[in-house]
């Protein structure tokens, strides 16, 4: 945990700037991953509740 508030603390132009850009990619690799997780799941139970009727 200290290293990741190590990180965003950093006052190194660049450096800082690029730990930014990086964590926003991997938030927007996880809401779009979880967006198509999601809607499968949904599906999914859907289907299994429709089979239990």
């Amino acid at each position: 945990m200290k290293m990741i508030t190590k990180m965003f603390k950093n006052e190194d132009g660049a450096t800082a700037i690029e730990y930014r850009l990086i964590a926003a990619l991997i938030a927007v690799a996880a809401i779009a991953g979880m967006t198509t997780l999601g809607g499968r799941i949904g599906t999914s139970f859907n289907n299994v509740a429709g089979n239990l009727r």
